[in-house]
């Protein structure tokens, strides 16, 4: 048996009854990433449930109806019991489940865990009403709210001794992280808008006569929308295509966990471009049969596979 396996074994009552909570979160709201972390150990699942149950504590706050600045506190206050965890200050019988499991899982797993405080420099960022100019602008606010979630996430999963290009592992994590939340800014577009955000970069809304905004389930008149979108698809599967190299690092099931989520993900970039002004009438996602072929195809490791051998042939070459 493993020595993190035996670990949940032996763990206490209140650490395991941490984990049942955070795991009870993560597959209430967010199907997507349930689907995909079902395919790890148990070990790696509850982490990865800790992970998200802080994380969607940060969330929530940015989302929520207080004003900006008692989010501001909010936040603060969450980073500032994140530093207990980092300090190895959380008892197991703190009233807190989600602090309890996180600094379980960062005793087990070499987590980073100033992704979670990058995590939170991103929210605020949305609490500010920040906007933004340029790819390189967005991209900056990408990396805290998802790059750094790939990192942590990596912390989890590992890679697999004498993985070529191991040491380029937490790059591929992030810009897949990258991958994931552009596909979702352009998902959520209308959304955002009628809650007064706007992430997608000004001078791409100029560029395509969309900077009117997305206030209904038409485009603006006398714009692109449809090569706005195919443009920001365009730029979205550039960051698949290099993420995805994280795969052959992985071990068999941390690579599905991958596969299932990103794949996901990367198959409703797809239903977006073959019909941008979806995102406008509604929101886009994948009916459960299509998720499940999806979660097979990464069990499988046939992707894994096929980027290895793509990667081994650019090493000889």
């Amino acid at each position: 048996m493993s020595r993190t396996v035996e670990a949940i074994a032996h763990a206490s009552a209140p650490v395991l009854a941490a984990y049942r909570y955070c795991e009870a979160v993560t597959g209430q709201q967010a199907r997507n990433f349930a689907y995909g972390i079902r395919l790890l150990p148990a070990d790696k699942r509850q982490a990865m449930s800790a992970l998200y149950a802080f994380s969607r504590r940060i969330d929530d706050i940015g989302d929520g109806t207080l004003e900006p600045a008692a989010k501001q506190v909010r936040l603060e206050d969450t980073r500032a019991l994140l530093a207990r965890v980092k300090d190895g200050r959380i008892d197991e019988d703190d009233t807190d489940p989600v602090a309890v499991a996180l600094s379980d899982a960062a005793r087990r797993f070499p987590l980073p865990l100033d992704g979670l405080d990058e995590l939170i420099d991103g929210v605020l960022m949305d609490v500010r009403g920040a906007t933004y100019e340029t790819w390189d602008e967005l991209k900056v606010y990408c990396r805290c709210v998802a790059g750094a979630i790939g990192r942590l996430s990596l912390g989890v999963f590992g890679t697999v001794p004498g993985a070529p290009d191991a040491e380029r592992a937490s790059e591929y994590a992030d810009t897949l992280g990258l991958a994931l939340q552009l596909t979702n800014i352009l998902r959520d577009v209308r959304e955002d808008a009628g809650n007064g955000r706007t992430y997608l970069p000004a001078e791409d809304l100029a560029k395509f006569g969309c900077a009117a905004g997305f206030e209904g389930p038409v485009p603006p008149p006398g714009s692109d929308f449809a090569g706005l979108v195919h443009f920001e698809v365009k730029r979205a599967r550039a960051l698949f295509a290099e993420g995805f190299q994280l795969l052959p690092m992985l071990d068999r099931r941390s690579g599905a966990c991958v596969a299932a989520m990103a794949g996901i993900y990367h198959r409703l970039l797809t239903r977006i471009a073959a019909d941008p002004e979806a995102v406008l009438r509604g929101r886009v996602s994948l009916p459960g049969r299509e998720k499940a072929f999806v979660a097979v195809r990464g069990l499988s490791g046939l992707d894994a596979r096929a980027i290895g051998r793509r990667q081994a042939v650019r090493r000889r070459g």
